[in-house]
């Protein structure tokens, strides 16, 4: 990620006719330290960064969230399925992995990779509960999460699922990224 420049962020905000004051509503930070970020006096916390650059993007009206990326309705599995049901959806939706949810809630992963890998360890794995073989780690995001977020959570899983209210409501792989930023 290339970092603007204090110019780079003025003259973004001028081009859309934004005050310092409005800049720093948006972004959820003080009207001085735009000011002071604009003005080179400080260098901003990466994070505080992205908030403004974030309050720009969605000025501009290209800022995708979540809500954005996910497909939806999230075809899944409960974790008491046999591995064998969870292969034959994933060969029928040419899905190399499928949420395990219960209830709305997500309770991790099924991918090909654990299937195979708990293949060579323990043979035909077909007849095993979804539960015993699943990667527990999932992560979850809410609708309005920005696609950098949800990129960065990416960087460390598979999927990233999009709950709404307690309810899983989408799901983001790495695919869905790519197919809009490119």
């Amino acid at each position: 990620m290339e970092l603007p420049t204090p110019e780079d962020l003025r003259e973004r905000r001028n081009e859309l006719e934004l005050t310092q004051s409005d800049l720093a509503d948006r972004a959820d930070v003080s009207q001085p330290l735009i000011a002071r970020i604009e003005g080179g006096d400080v260098d901003p916390r990466l994070s505080t960064l992205r908030r403004i650059v974030n309050a720009l993007q969605e000025a501009e009206g290209g800022l995708l969230r979540a809500s954005d990326l996910m497909h939806s309705p999230v075809v899944s599995v409960e974790p008491d399925a046999s591995v064998r049901e969870a292969t034959e959806l994933m060969d029928k939706k040419s899905y190399s992995q499928v949420p395990v949810i219960r209830d709305g809630t997500p309770l991790g992963l099924l991918g090909t990779s654990e299937i195979r890998q708990q293949s060579d360890d323990e043979g035909n794995v077909g007849e095993f509960p979804v539960a015993d073989v699943m990667h527990e780690a999932v992560s979850t995001v809410e609708p309005d999460t920005t696609i950098d977020a949800v990129d960065a959570a990416l960087d460390h899983n598979d999927a990233v699922l999009v709950v709404e209210g307690g309810e899983t409501i989408g799901i983001i792989t790495e695919a869905d990224i790519a197919r809009h930023v490119s």
